[in-house]
């Protein structure tokens, strides 16, 4: 189908949540997408932080294909292999005890939040109902997960949201202090923010809420969703800082495309959850399990944190360069293969993206002036150096 083709049968039938780009994708190998003519994309967004192995990698298409022949589903009411075996393998990675596996990040965060609260009642803390979460960030669509969620525009056509939530400044310590108090039950961080503009939190801020929390009872909960399964150089966005959390919700990489999302806990947490208390219809299913397996061995086997690590490294100087050329960039940041470079007008911005994909460069925009870059962990320097010379030329 052509471009116009599809872009008529969705204005027909499709609720009309999404301004996508005005391009059509046909397949996906290594770093790169394909239109239907054959154009070819280099792919800096990856999903938006899900291809971490790039597209139609050989050892998740072989699992898929197997596994698709022996069992894609079937309810949570039976045991499978490959569920005990993934949590097996994230808690050993995570130094937690325990996963509950669902579809998504919001669900992720979702269940978090109803951990939180479960644990709470359990500890006979029933006024320990209050949630803090940080100025800029973004945990999810659902109606939990939006109150938690800073933007106005993501809340406030759905208000009122779930209540009891509380914003602190970016990165303040000191703001952390005044907000907490007995009635706080957790604190949501993402390590690095995602949709906030690709923003690392400091050691020092997350140190503080753990050392506040650990006195208090309340929990620590780390987003990971975007951040997290080695997209920082680190399998978890939190080793960096030397803390460890009570929940960690994860997502988007996980599975390489299959719809898997999951918690982790302590075992602590984990006590205050009986069965009945939550639960999901297709979360954890044997294929989504199988893949993610299959990913975490990849991500180990091919050294891919380091690679991570290196390259990111690397991008980053290269980031920092333009800035220092370029007056219309205010900063580069980031973590790893999270990266940002942050521009003083969002028109700019705006041109800047169009003129790359013209250019068949995928990036995307967030919090309206932020170019976020998050390339799959298989990228090559070369590939890295022509991004930063279309950036130079766009700028």
């Amino acid at each position: 189908m052509t471009l116009a083709s599809l872009q008529k049968a969705e204005k027909k039938h499709l609720i009309q949540t999404y301004d996508r780009y005005q391009i059509a994708l046909s397949h996906g190998r290594g770093a790169y997408l394909y239109g239907p003519g054959g154009k070819r994309y280099l792919d800096f967004v990856t999903g938006i932080g899900v291809m971490a192995l790039g597209y139609a990698h050989p050892a998740v298409t072989r699992v898929l294909r197997e596994q698709s022949t022996r069992l894609v589903h079937t309810s949570n009411l039976f045991y499978t292999p490959f569920q005990s075996l993934l949590a097996k393998r994230l808690a050993a990675l995570s130094g937690l005890d325990r996963a509950f596996f669902c579809n998504s990040g919001s669900e992720a965060i979702e269940a978090a939040f109803k951990f939180s609260r479960a644990f709470a009642r359990a500890e006979h803390q029933r006024g320990r109902v209050r949630f803090l979460a940080l100025e800029n960030a973004f945990h999810g669509r659902t109606m939990g997960a939006v109150a938690a969620t800073f933007t106005a525009k993501y809340r406030e056509p759905f208000a009122p949201t779930m209540p009891g939530v509380s914003f602190v400044r970016f990165d303040d310590v000191a703001d952390l202090r005044r907000k907490f108090d007995a009635k706080v039950c957790a604190v949501c961080v993402e390590p690095v923010q995602g949709e906030g503009g690709i923003r690392p939190v400091s050691r020092g801020f997350l140190r503080e809420a753990r050392r506040l929390t650990r006195k208090t009872g309340a929990l620590l909960i780390c987003d990971e969703i975007q951040c997290g399964l080695g997209r920082t150089g680190r399998m978890f966005a939190f080793q960096h800082s030397g803390i460890k959390p009570d929940l960690v919700t994860l997502a988007k990489p996980l599975a390489a495309g299959l719809p898997l999302g999951a918690v982790l806990a302590t075992n602590r947490v984990a006590r205050a959850i009986t069965p009945g208390m939550h639960g999901t219809t297709f979360g954890g299913g044997p294929l989504a399990c199988a893949v993610a397996l299959e990913v975490l061995a990849v991500l180990e086997r091919d050294r891919l944190l380091a690679r991570a690590r290196e390259l990111g490294s690397y991008f980053l100087s290269r980031l920092q360069a333009l800035a220092a050329k370029h007056d219309a960039v205010k900063e580069a940041r980031g973590l790893g293969l999270m990266l940002a470079l942050e521009l003083k007008d969002e028109g700019v911005a705006k041109t800047v993206q169009k003129r790359l994909l013209a250019r068949g460069i995928i990036i995307n925009r967030t919090h309206g002036t932020t170019l976020r870059l998050l390339p799959p962990y298989i990228i090559r320097r070369g590939q890295i150096d022509e991004v930063v010379a279309a950036l130079d030329e766009a700028l």
